[in-house]
């Protein structure tokens, strides 16, 4: 497998997404192929759809108010936060634990990083849709079948640190079913399923940065991943009862009530 960063200037609202990444392969002469996956930044889709909040507009309930006290938040920030997000589990200094388009994501997606100062870019409008929609207009403009992939960063449980997740997919199958194949021990695998979309959005960010880099996609070649022109979504989520971490949480709410409810 080959990844290709893709280097373009700074993205801004009423681009066109797609232009200003094929002209960046353009310059570092890098063709894209057939069955390539193109990786883009949750925030470059963001931005380019206008999902840009001007936070001195925001006026902040009392529940944001007393979460922002709570969690060394802006008030207006925690507000946008909680008009994102479907459920706001609890926090620590400077993060809240949101359920965001069946994701568990800090802050619901909302974000000060990579903002114009005084902003806060949001997740992208219909992330599925939006990766369809690039990959159609990448077929129209180049010929070329590829699968998109716009993912966002993560924090993981007792680790220090973010990974890539995935919050839009098109084009290719996103999990790799396990189930029945066999280990080195020739045991079945009961419950294994291998997250396609995630692991490439792990290896993706790890080319992207979460600074400065500006390099707002990257081009994945020789990829492992099943092409196909319609996938099962519901294939990359579980519900919250079969979620190791969901179904902790929910179970142990109490002590969060008194304030994030």
């Amino acid at each position: 497998m080959q990844l290709f960063g893709i280097h373009t200037r700074l993205i801004e609202p009423k681009d066109n997404l797609v232009d200003v990444i094929l002209d960046g392969l353009r310059r570092q002469k890098v063709s894209m192929d057939d069955r390539d996956v193109l990786v883009i930044a949750s925030k470059a889709v963001a931005v380019v759809q206008g999902r840009l909040v001007r936070l001195s507009s925001i006026e902040p309930s009392e529940r944001a108010k007393k979460i922002a006290e709570k969690c060394n938040l802006e008030p207006s920030f925690v507000e946008v936060v909680l008009r994102e997000a479907e459920k706001v589990y609890g926090g620590v200094s400077r993060a809240l634990l949101a359920l965001k388009n069946n994701v568990l994501i800090a802050n619901a997606g909302v974000d000060h990083k990579n903002a114009p100062r005084g902003y806060a870019v949001l997740w992208p409008e219909k992330p599925h849709e939006s990766a369809e929609k690039i990959r159609n207009e990448i077929l129209e403009k180049t010929g070329k079948h590829v699968g998109v992939l716009i993912i966002d960063s993560r924090v993981t449980p007792l680790r220090m640190g973010t990974t890539g997740v995935a919050i839009g997919i098109a084009g290719f199958d996103p999990v790799r079913d396990c189930r029945s194949d066999k280990d080195l021990y020739g045991n079945p695998l009961l419950i294994t399923r291998q997250a396609l979309a995630d692991d490439l959005a792990s290896a993706a960010h790890l080319i992207m940065g979460e600074a400065n880099e500006l390099i707002p996609a990257v081009l994945v070649k020789n990829v492992p991943v099943n092409f196909s022109e319609e996938i099962d979504l519901d294939s990359a989520i579980i519900s919250a009862k079969e979620c190791l971490f969901m179904s902790c949480i929910t179970q142990n709410r109490v002590f969060l009530a008194d304030v994030y409810e």
